[in-house]
Order: structure tokens, then C-alpha cells, then sequence
């Protein structure tokens, strides 16, 4: 049965087979946290962040995972046409993987996808960064 961070590895194995409107090197970790002078190139991070666990009968579980995507750039928050790539590749990276089948983990299924249009505001004032997040639900059976 596979663990959320397996599923995490997924998720970033199947950004990385995949074709954006910007290249996009999406890497499994536990923290998007960068020093600001390596956020001059686009960075996709894929985070395992929860695993919740229901009852769907005496002999079996339904898994829910979390999986969170972050993308982050330097970028000067003045620069709309900037920004609005950025939003992009958000969009792309949730159309992606909203509905698909993950190929290494045909066991998961998708459940949802949560995409915050808004990048962090305090990212883009303090810190003149985007950050943008998309989260991704899926979900396996397991037997107790």
C-alpha cells in the first residue's frame, strides 16, 4: 500500500513527464523553503503533508492524502505579465493533475483539487516572491 510520500513522489514524477507552458523540474521535499537568491528560477516543490483515515466497513479503510504543490519565483510584483505566468503555470500544474490517474500508483485515486488563485501577499510585499499553492487530494482502500 502506498504511503503519502510515495504518492507525493508521484504526483512529482508525473509534473516532471509532462509538458508546461514554462519548464517545470518539480522536486519531492518536506519544506518549500529556499534561500532567496536560489528563487530567481521557477521552483515546484511537492509536499506529503496529511493522511486521513475512514472507516468504510469492518474490513476496510478509505485513505485520504494530501498533497500540497508549491510554486515559487522571484518576480517584482509590479510586472502583471510576470505574475500572470505564474498564476499560469498554477493553472497548467492543477489541470494536470485534477482527474488524472497517477501512472506509477494506478491503485490511488484522484479526489480533489483545491487551487488558490491569489498568490501569498506577504510573500510578494516582503519578499518580492509569488507563491502560489495547489493541493491535491487522492485516495486508496485498505484492508484492517
Amino acid at each position: 500500500m502506498p504511503t503519502t510520500p510515495d504518492i507525493a513522489q508521484a504526483v512529482a514524477d508525473s509534473l516532471n513527464a509532462t509538458v508546461f507552458a514554462q519548464p517545470v523540474t518539480a522536486i519531492r521535499a518536506w519544506l518549500p523553503v529556499y534561500d532567496l537568491g536560489e528563487m530567481d528560477s521557477l521552483r515546484v516543490t511537492v509536499v506529503p503533508t496529511s493522511r486521513t483515515l475512514t472507516t468504510v466497513s469492518r474490513a476496510a479503510i478509505q485513505a485520504e492524502h494530501r498533497i500540497e504543490v508549491a510554486v515559487q519565483q522571484r518576480v517584482d510584483p509590479q510586472d502583471l505579465a510576470a505574475v500572470d505566468a505564474l498564476v499560469a503555470v498554477c493553472g497548467e500544474i492543477a489541470e494536470h493533475l485534477t482527474g488524472a490517474a497517477l501512472p506509477a500508483l494506478p491503485e490511488v485515486r484522484w479526489a480533489s483539487t483545491e487551487h488558490t488563485l491569489l498568490a501569498a501577499p506577504e510573500h510578494l510585499n516582503e519578499l518580492r516572491q509569488f507563491t502560489g499553492l495547489i493541493a491535491v487530494s487522492y485516495r486508496n482502500w485498505e484492508s484492517l
